[in-house]
């Protein structure tokens, strides 16, 4: 916050608001009518949910991201959800230049003691070419992005070959 020109008496008050906060957790079970409590434990790090400042607070911590891996992409915050997207007509480039990033991307997570979930990353690979099989393995630690044929973007649903099937197919659901 200081890095952003807030200091004295507002970082005081912001600090006040984040520091010293306790949780714990409380599992019911409505059949026995019991219930089980674990101890309060201090809370270390956070972004306060459900609060008018949690996500003025989460874009001030997540804003230096894009600084660091846009040089061979360009990255897309919208409030807790990034993308970056690559282009590249050369398979190995394009290879070559997720590595870079994703490693980048890790390193920057671990220092701002942030993770990435696996469980809900995945990478499409966008072409124009309907039959172009690409396999690429873009992983950290043992833990690999799944390749999908399409992706859900700020309520959009793209497919890899840039037509809107998937997308009319989920409005027809809905509707």
């Amino acid at each position: 916050m200081k890095f952003y020109g807030i200091g004295n008496n507002d970082l005081t008050l912001y600090q006040s608001y984040l520091d010293n906060e306790y949780c714990r957790t409380a599992i019911y079970n409505d059949s026995e009518n019991s219930s089980k409590v674990s101890s309060w434990a201090k809370v270390k790090h956070r972004v306060p949910q459900g609060s008018v400042l949690g996500p003025l607070l989460f874009l001030l911590y997540v804003n230096a991201l894009p600084k660091i891996i846009n040089k061979t992409s360009a990255p897309i915050i919208f409030a807790d959800d990034t993308s970056t997207l690559f282009a590249q007509s050369n398979l190995t480039d394009l290879n070559k230049n997720i590595h870079i990033v994703f490693t980048t991307l890790n390193k920057w997570l671990r220092a701002n003691q942030l993770s990435l979930n696996f469980n809900k990353t995945n990478y499409v690979h966008f072409t124009v070419k309907r039959n172009m099989a690409v396999n690429l393995k873009i992983g950290f630690n043992n833990n690999f992005i799944i390749n999908n044929t399409y992706t859900k973007f700020l309520c959009v649903t793209i497919n890899n070959t840039l037509f809107w099937n998937n997308h009319i197919d989920l409005l027809i659901k809905e509707i």
